[in-house]
C-alpha cells in the first residue's frame, strides 16, 4: 500500500513538472501575432472612407500591390480597414484588428497621435512593423513616415493667398479636426507666414468634421457671418469635394487650398482657387507601400522620414495634372481638362 501511494506521488509531481516545462515554453498569446501566411499582408488605415484623398491612396496602395506581386512572384495583399468618419479610437481599435487577423505590416494616417501611438508600439512589440502617411505618430515605434512638411505646407498656402490677394484683405483659415497633428502644424505655417504681411488679419481659424458636405456647410456659415473675409487658407481642400462654393465670386473672394483631385479642378478654371497645392495622395499608397515591402520582405532599409513634394496647380497646366490624375486611375477626371495645356 505504502509503495502505491508513493509510486501516484512520484506520478503526480512528474505531471506537474511537465506542465510547467510547456507552459514555460509558450510565450503568453497577447505577445505574439498569429502566424502570418506565406506572402505580405499590408492594412492600410487611413482616417476616413468618406474622404476622396484616401480613397486615391487605396487605388494607389493596390497598385503597389499589384506590381510587387508580378514583379517578385510574392502575393501581396491590401486589407482596407479604414473607419467610415474620422475617430482615432476606432483607429486604435483598427490596428489590433489587424495584428490579430494575420497582417504583416500597417500603413496608417493618424487621425489623433495621442490616441493611436499605445496601439502603434503594442503592433511593433508582437512583430507586426508599423509605417504612418500624412498624418504622423512621431512619438510611436513606427519604423518610417511619407508625407509633406506641414509647417511649410502651411507657410505655401499663406504665400499663395497672400499673392492672389494683393498682401491685404481679412482672411479665414479652414483646418479640419483639430486633433490631426499633421493639421495643426499646418495652421501653424499659415499663421507664421502671415505674420510677415501687416495689411492681412485673420478673422479666426475654423475647425470641421472632415466631409467635403460639413467643410462646405461650414464656409458657408463663416462667410455669412463674417462677410469682410476675402481670402480662405484652406489646409485641406475638403469643401471643393462638392459643387457648393461654384457660387463664389472670385473678385471677391479668393481661395488656396492643399489637394487637388478632380473634383477640385473646377474652382481653378473658375478663378475662384486660383492655386491648389496638390498632395499626390496616390502616392501615399502607392510608395508606401513599396518602403513596407523593402522593409519587412526584402530586409532593407527605409528612411525614417520621407519627404512628399507638392504640385502647385494653376490654369497654366491644369491639363498637365489633369492627366496625371488619369493615369493614376481617377475615372472622375472631367474630359474637357484632359485636352487643356
Amino acid at each position: 500500500m505504502r509503495d502505491r501511494v508513493h509510486r501516484s506521488a512520484l506520478l503526480t509531481a512528474a505531471l506537474a513538472l511537465f506542465l510547467t516545462a510547456c507552459n514555460s515554453q509558450a510565450p503568453p498569446a497577447t505577445q505574439q501575432a498569429p502566424a502570418a501566411k506565406p506572402g505580405l499582408k499590408v492594412a492600410l488605415i487611413a482616417k476616413s472612407s468618406t474622404n476622396p484623398v484616401f480613397l486615391s491612396a487605396r487605388t494607389g496602395a493596390e497598385a503597389a500591390a499589384k506590381e510587387l506581386t508580378q514583379k517578385h512572384n510574392v502575393p501581396v495583399e491590401i486589407a482596407w480597414l479604414t473607419p467610415p468618419t474620422e475617430d482615432g479610437q476606432i483607429q486604435a481599435q483598427r490596428i489590433a484588428q489587424a495584428v490579430n487577423e494575420g497582417a504583416n505590416a500597417v500603413l496608417i494616417s493618424c487621425s489623433d497621435a495621442g490616441k493611436v501611438t499605445g496601439a502603434i508600439n503594442d503592433a511593433v512589440a508582437r512583430g507586426v512593423p508599423v509605417m504612418t502617411f500624412d498624418s504622423d505618430a512621431p512619438e510611436s515605434q513606427r519604423f518610417a513616415f511619407y508625407g509633406v512638411d506641414d509647417i511649410k505646407t502651411g507657410q505655401m498656402v499663406m504665400e499663395e493667398l497672400a499673392a492672389q490677394m494683393g498682401e491685404a484683405g481679412s482672411i479665414a483659415i479652414l483646418a479640419g479636426n483639430q486633433n490631426a497633428p499633421n493639421l495643426r502644424k499646418r495652421v501653424e505655417g499659415v499663421k507664421q507666414a502671415a505674420a510677415k504681411y501687416p495689411k492681412i488679419k485673420i478673422v479666426d481659424t475654423f475647425y470641421h468634421i472632415e466631409t467635403p458636405q460639413d467643410a462646405a456647410a461650414e464656409v458657408v456659415r463663416v462667410q455669412n457671418a463674417y462677410p469682410q473675409i476675402q481670402g480662405w487658407a484652406m489646409i485641406g481642400g475638403w469643401p471643393l469635394f462638392t459643387q457648393t462654393l461654384l457660387d463664389l465670386n472670385p473678385k471677391k473672394v479668393k481661395i488656396v487650398a492643399v489637394d487637388g483631385l478632380p473634383a477640385e479642378l473646377a474652382y481653378v478654371e473658375k478663378g475662384i482657387a486660383p492655386v491648389l497645392l496638390a498632395q499626390p495622395t496616390y502616392l501615399w499608397g502607392y510608395e508606401s507601400v513599396k518602403r513596407i515591402f523593402d522593409k519587412v520582405q526584402l530586409k532593407q532599409d527605409v528612411p525614417k522620414i520621407i519627404p512628399m513634394e507638392l504640385v502647385k496647380v494653376t490654369k497654366d497646366n491644369l491639363g498637365t495634372w489633369a492627366r496625371q490624375l488619369k493615369e493614376w486611375g481617377f475615372t472622375d477626371v472631367p474630359d474637357s481638362y484632359l485636352s487643356m495645356k
